[in-house]
């Protein structure tokens, strides 16, 4: 496969034409009012099993209406005082899958938490969190449910997860809450840039060729699910595209980078279909933090870096104020 994008000169001044609903800012303060209004309830059980090296918790906690959310929370073993954490999201169609796929970063030193998404797992991973809410008609996937209004869209569900997430994480006692950093791969990616804008505090978000980001090229300028959800569910909805490009506005990864503060180790591959290199460098490109850097794979398709990219970002970890002098 060739490069189909722009040129690399275009992608570092490429700005995406989504905008900024007035109202964006109310819209998250209300969402996330809402969720705290439901007590947190987390939970931590430990698990037992054959893995000596670390200590693995089953964990439940309260996300968007209250809903029960569950995550692995994986620590090292000879663990005595507060970690570094590490919060990863899983991409598209995946869940938090099974404890001993998740021991990088506890080897690495940290602790890590992985979200389960809701309504998600099936396909790969494996997954143990409904989605209670309902929506209108859909195209099978998670891409258009409740897409005519932001208030019953899926990811604003999805999102305040993720932000409850970090908050159960950091209420563990050997989690450090200061040194939280945010990480995901494609679908992950796109829920640490909006976690990367809703939690002001964190230490660091890294997201991988990160989906959910510069909506309005990317549903017109790639064939592949799942952003042609949207196109195929408005080959028959003709008339809703203005209301689907309205609420896809107040999920946008751009929107959320234009929040985000923290240090930022993002990833874009030039031959990436699935999430077009554009639409990776229109969140980067926004990104307010001043400390960020893009890591480029110029042969790579949706794969990305792979396991060279999780090397790059232990080393980026490892140098954050926190991590270093700890892992």
């Amino acid at each position: 496969m060739a490069v189909f994008d722009l040129s690399i000169d275009q992608l570092h001044t490429h700005r995406s034409a989504s905008a900024e609903p007035e109202d964006f800012a109310s819209f998250w303060e209300r969402t996330l009012e809402e969720a705290r209004s439901h007590p947190l309830d987390v939970s931590f059980t430990p698990v037992a099993g054959p893995l000596r090296a670390v200590e693995v918790h089953d964990v439940s906690f309260a996300g968007f209406g209250g809903h029960p959310v569950r995550g692995w929370l994986t620590l090292p073993a000879v663990a005595e005082e507060p970690l570094p954490l590490v919060v990863e999201f899983a991409g598209y169609g995946g869940g938090r899958g099974l404890p001993h796929t998740q021991l990088l970063h506890a080897c690495a030193g940290y602790a890590h938490f992985v979200m389960d998404t809701r309504g998600q797992g099936a396909g790969w991973g494996g997954g143990d969190t409904p989605d209670p809410a309902g929506s209108g008609p859909s195209l099978p996937g998670f891409m258009t449910r409740g897409i005519d209004d932001p208030d019953l869209y899926y990811y604003r569900r999805v999102y305040t997860d993720a932000v409850r997430a970090v908050e159960a994480a950091r209420s563990h006692p050997l989690t450090d809450a200061a040194s939280t950093v945010v990480i995901g791969t494609s679908q992950g990616g796109g829920i640490a840039l909006a976690a990367g804008g809703l939690v002001p505090d964190l230490a660091g978000v890294a997201p991988h060729v990160p989906f959910l980001c510069d909506f309005p090229r990317a549903i017109t300028l790639t064939d592949r699910r799942p952003y042609r959800e949207i196109g195929d569910y408005l080959k028959t909805f003709r008339d809703r595209g203005a209301a689907a490009r309205r609420t896809l506005s107040y999920f946008d990864g751009v929107h959320f980078a234009a929040r985000g503060r923290a240090p930022a180790l993002f990833a874009a591959a030039l031959e990436d279909r699935t999430c077009p290199p554009s639409t990776v460098f229109a969140a980067f490109n926004a990104y307010a933090g001043e400390d960020k850097r893009i890591e480029v794979y110029e042969f790579n398709d949706h794969e990305g870096g792979g396991p060279h990219h999780e090397a790059v970002q232990l080393d980026w970890l490892a140098g954050l104020p926190g991590f270093g002098t700890r892992a």
